[in-house]
């Protein structure tokens, strides 16, 4: 059974080790070098927690998933969502996307948005399940990131919503 709840301080050593097993899921793909690409470092998570923006998923007391959010004006933007590669296709994504829908609906947002890659089936396709779409013209705001991705080297990619 998986369980969902706010991550706490004595999480952060798992968080990183979730993000780097999760990116093993684009071997084979044509964004591979993801797979050993830098991972959000330990130091990073501290205020994210402390703002209630991670939730983890843990099954039998094992920490196996993770989604991290931001809240702008009324809507909730997800950063992040990381399944360790041993657990996806289970659930675990889907139902932490549950509770940032949940968060979202909680906190009188009118929307959720995201970046992501439109090319690869676990990204776009598997929000798109979720009630997300494509935005042709993204705001400012999702440009901004999706700006700030490129630069990074991550193409391909797309801004999604759903609204709620």
């Amino acid at each position: 059974m998986i369980t969902l709840r706010l991550a706490t301080t004595a999480d952060i050593p798992q968080l990183p080790l979730i993000e780097q097993s999760a990116g093993e899921a684009f071997r084979g793909t044509a964004h591979e070098w993801i797979a050993d690409d830098d991972i959000t470092p330990a130091e990073a998570y501290p205020p994210f927690i402390a703002a209630g923006q991670v939730r983890v998923a843990e099954i039998d007391g094992e920490l196996v998933g993770y989604v991290r959010t931001g809240l702008y004006g009324d809507e909730l933007h997800v950063f992040e969502l990381d399944v360790r590669h041993d657990r996806q296709g289970r659930g675990i994504g889907k139902a932490l996307m549950a509770a940032a829908h949940d968060e979202a609906i909680s906190r009188d947002c009118r929307a959720m948005t995201l970046t992501t890659f439109s090319n690869v089936p676990f990204n776009a396709p598997f929000y798109e399940r979720l009630g997300f779409v494509i935005l042709e013209s993204p705001s400012p705001r999702l440009g901004e990131i999706l700006a700030a991705e490129a630069e990074h080297g991550l193409i391909d990619r797309c801004a999604m919503r759903a609204a709620l």
